[in-house]
């Protein structure tokens, strides 16, 4: 019995975090087992999600299915296509130069700031008064 190759990895951008598994299969995208089109509403994210296939010719060759959590939906996409990246070099690592060339293994290092004492947020002060 041929065992089935799985390819694993994570994804994080913002504070969101995808683990991944890449599967050989017909192009299925499963995120927190739900469709990927029923998690994610908004058209951007879907196609954000699909870019690493798009770049490399892999659309329906792997299927994906991914857990994600923490974050709200835009990073979450982010990370699963950080993930989905990742997990295509594993599998297949000549396409490292054309998902590097597209910045899909670089970790979005933008953090929300932190709020400091004696102000409103991060960067917002509080009302000053003369009298």
């Amino acid at each position: 019995m041929a065992e089935i190759v799985k390819y694993m990895a994570v994804g994080r951008r913002k504070e969101a975090v995808a683990r991944v598994q890449l599967l050989p299969g017909k192009g299925s995208i499963v995120v927190n087992s739900l469709p990927y089109d029923k998690y994610f509403i908004r058209e951007t994210d879907r196609i954000i999600i699909r870019q690493p296939f798009g770049v490399t010719n892999t659309v329906n060759k792997y299927d994906v299915v991914a857990n994600i959590n923490g974050g709200g939906l835009t990073g979450q996409a982010g990370a699963l296509r950080h993930g989905i990246s990742r997990a295509l070099l594993l599998a297949e690592p000549e396409l490292k130069d054309f998902l590097r060339k597209n910045s899909f293994l670089t970790r979005d290092p933008r953090m929300k700031e932190r709020k400091k004492y004696g102000q409103k947020g991060a960067r917002k002060r509080f009302q000053w008064t003369k009298r």
